[in-house]
């Protein structure tokens, strides 16, 4: 039997040879929903999953859309097939980059507060950010869960998604990244910071892209008062932590973030002891600040 691994070497191989690179002594980078290779030549390549290609023809797009409006992107290989396709799985290019560190909270609230000027384009077009997006499909299939607790995340949802729904929006949609964190902004030692995994760029509120640093000061303690104040401060003076609904964002972005656990929970023993921690935090069985386990 072809394990996982073994299929996205072979998919490389072929797409490799389609685009006219070179991979011989390819080093795996991540093997996740995407795997990553390091290739000879200062390249990169990345294969999405199968069935993937609008998503990867898009990811391309958006990097060279946001490059062109000034914001400094991971860049996209030039003079090759994007995506080169082999069968249903789409095998993207990407400049190497170089040596670099995460960025700092003030350098993560800089990127940020560029990136939030943005007006969504016209071409590419971006997709509306879902916060619940595979949520009610993870929760419903995971039938490894007790009945009761699935039960609850479920209503949970439900809930919070009520809630959501019921907000007076502001109408301004602004370019938000959809994952934004410290480990998603590289900085060289010689080059302005860099935003990375452009998966999720979408078209929605500012303050999604502001919510996972605050969680980690306000429920997590992860950060400390003066590293949040310097978040803030790149950012250009908001805090979210005293917005009207910071709770219900953090809330559902808390959610998320068991819902991604909970995927892995049915195949791995560490997993599924990491989501009954979490739910038990979000049911109110344990109190703040929590510790997670990452993954």
């Amino acid at each position: 039997m072809t394990t996982p691994h073994r299929q996205a070497d072979e998919v490389l191989a072929v797409a490799a040879g389609v685009a006219g690179v070179d991979d011989e002594g390819a080093e795996l980078i991540r093997d996740g929903a995407n795997v990553m290779y390091r290739l000879t030549g200062g390249i990169v390549a990345r294969i999405g999953p199968g069935g993937s290609r609008a998503s990867a023809v898009r990811q391309v797009e958006v990097t060279e859309w946001l490059s062109s409006q000034g914001i400094p992107v991971v860049r996209a290989l030039s003079g090759v097939p994007q995506p080169t396709m082999v069968e249903d799985r789409p095998v993207t290019w990407w400049e190497l980059l170089p040596p670099h560190r995460p960025a700092t909270p003030r350098e993560l609230g800089g990127v940020l507060r560029l990136l939030h000027t943005l007006t969504p384009p016209v071409r590419p077009e971006l997709p509306e950010f879902d916060p619940f997006a595979g949520l009610d499909e993870r929760i419903s299939a995971a039938h490894h869960l007790p009945d009761e607790d699935r039960s609850w995340l479920a209503h949970h949802a439900s809930e919070l998604r009520a809630q959501l729904h019921n907000l007076p929006w502001d109408a301004t949609e602004r370019v938000i990244h959809g994952d934004a964190w410290q480990g998603n902004v590289a900085v060289p030692e010689s080059c302005p910071p860099i935003l990375l995994d452009l998966d999720h760029v979408s078209r929605g509120h500012p303050d999604w892209d502001l919510i996972p640093i605050a969680v980690d000061y306000t429920d997590f303690a992860r950060l400390t008062s003066a590293d949040y104040h310097d978040f803030v401060t790149g950012y250009g003076g908001r805090d979210v932590t005293v917005a009207r609904d910071f709770r219900l964002f953090a809330d559902i972005q808390e959610l998320r973030w068991v819902c991604f656990v909970l995927g892995k929970a049915a195949t791995s023993a560490e997993a599924a002891r990491e989501t009954q921690h979490r739910i038990a935090c979000l049911r109110g069985q344990i109190p703040r600040p929590w510790t997670w386990t990452a993954f």
